[in-house]
């Protein structure tokens, strides 16, 4: 099943959920950044026209274990990302925005245990509608334009740059991921574009002095080969280098 085709399937699964009140989906992050690698995500934004019920979030949530990522109860597939917003909530824009429900595969755990998503202001949602409008990839209803309002450039800014204290605190635990996402923070804030990560890696690398580009250039390797490696070793070097990029964050957010 590619990408797309997975997509279709999770749009048809919130379908199945909402009905009628699903205004749009479209796909955002790595397909439409051009940067979709063996492990990415499949991103899908959809847009719904009522909030959503405690059991309509749990039924979708025990839908999507089904069918995302190596733990998939139906076998192995890529993971979902999938976020649901209100369209009354984000139009006409207002900071921070709230996401109604995110699935993802970070947090299986805690759906497998009963937890169920609940609806929550979500800062992500300004890069995260960025890249849906840049992408024009609708699945479902109206193309991204039609849908959503034009995030203004100080709310991108700010929305990036409040994620990175958490970022910085899972470091140790996932080690390659977040130094691309570092990387694709500064990159943004320094040029106004969102990039994949390994595009934004590659544009990084050329900025950093030497002694920070081993640790982002494996990261980078790995993302392309859709693996992660034991970082056990490289975690002291790792740790310098988000220390300098988040210092370098700090400078380019308050240019």
């Amino acid at each position: 099943m590619t990408s797309t085709d997975q997509a279709r399937q999770v749009v048809h699964l919130v379908r199945e959920v909402f009905g009628a009140d699903v205004l749009a989906a479209c796909l955002h992050g790595s397909a439409v950044l051009g940067g979709l690698r063996p492990g990415s995500d499949t991103d899908v934004l959809v847009t719904l026209r009522r909030r959503t019920t405690g059991a309509e979030r749990r039924a979708l949530v025990d839908a999507l274990l089904a069918v995302s990522g190596e733990r998939a109860y139906e076998g192995p597939a890529r993971p979902v990302e999938l976020s649901l917003v209100v369209h009354a909530d984000i139009r006409p824009w207002r900071y921070p925005p709230v996401c109604e429900f995110l699935y993802g595969e970070w947090l299986r755990d805690a759906f497998e245990a009963g937890t169920t998503p609940a609806p929550a202001p979500c800062p992500d949602l300004a890069p995260l509608i960025t890249m849906a409008l840049a992408g024009n990839a609708p699945l479902f209803g109206p193309p991204p334009a039609e849908v959503f309002d034009p995030v203004p450039e100080r709310d991108l800014r700010a929305a990036i740059v409040a994620g990175v204290p958490e970022l910085l605190a899972d470091l140790d635990g996932d080690t390659r991921n977040v130094l691309l996402t570092l990387a694709r923070i500064l990159t943004t804030l320094r040029t106004g574009r969102i990039r994949s990560k390994d595009g934004a890696a590659a544009w990084v690398l050329g900025e950093l002095p030497e002694e920070h580009r081993p640790v982002l250039a494996v990261a980078r390797e790995q993302y392309l080969a859709g693996e992660y490696g034991d970082w056990a070793e490289l975690l002291p070097e790792a740790r310098s280098h988000a220390a300098y990029i988040a210092e370098e964050i700090k400078r380019a957010s308050s240019a």
